[in-house]
């Protein structure tokens, strides 16, 4: 959002001559000032006065406007401080003070800060139902006092030691039945393991 603005023409229709495109601005945020030049160049002079001076400040007063070009003078305000409206007045002069025009300016006090917690920013989620082979393994630990990690080397083990007996007593060979005794072996020592 651009900040607001207010215009002056300088040296429109005439030399040292000062015209406001508006004489007063509400605002609670600095603002610019815009000085359009027209027929002849002119210095001009900006200064703040009133109360509003405890609040605003101009990075520089004296400016030098050429013809059919525009300055933008910026005044930073700090409504921050204040908790009640601000009146003041921005001062626009040329031609050494002999030409000179008042904007006047209210300053009113910002939307307050709101403080949002942290944990507003992040969407509450609720813990999703366990799915049934959840439930289950948790009945099962909870019943043998086994880890979920144990009970899927167990599980794993058994598959193994029942394809190697039916694959034993399909075939029949000695050698078919010595794998069968290797994997017995392996399922009783990986599960003497997990379980010391």
């Amino acid at each position: 959002m651009s900040p607001p603005e207010v215009t002056v023409h300088v040296n429109r229709g005439s030399a040292e001559a000062l015209e406001p495109s508006s004489t007063s601005l509400e605002t609670d945020d600095s603002f610019l000032l815009s000085l359009s030049g027209h027929e002849s160049p002119a210095h001009v002079h900006c200064r703040l006065a009133g109360d509003l001076e405890r609040i605003a400040s101009l990075e520089e007063t004296n400016y030098f406007v050429e013809p059919d070009d525009v300055t933008t003078v910026p005044i930073a305000v700090n409504a921050d401080v204040i908790e009640r409206p601000v009146d003041g007045h921005l001062e626009v002069l040329t031609g050494y003070g002999s030409e000179s025009i008042s904007i006047a300016v209210t300053v009113v006090p910002g939307p307050p800060d709101v403080d949002v917690d942290e944990s507003l920013a992040e969407p509450a989620r609720s813990e999703p139902e366990p799915t049934t082979l959840e439930r289950a393994v948790d009945r099962v630990t909870d019943v043998a006092g086994l880890e979920p990690g144990t009970l899927a080397v167990l599980a794993l083990g058994l598959v193994s030691v029942g394809i190697a007996a039916l694959t034993a007593a399909s075939i029949g060979s000695p050698v078919v039945t010595a794998g069968l005794a290797i994997v017995v072996v392996g399922f009783a020592v990986a599960l003497f393991l997990l379980i010391q």
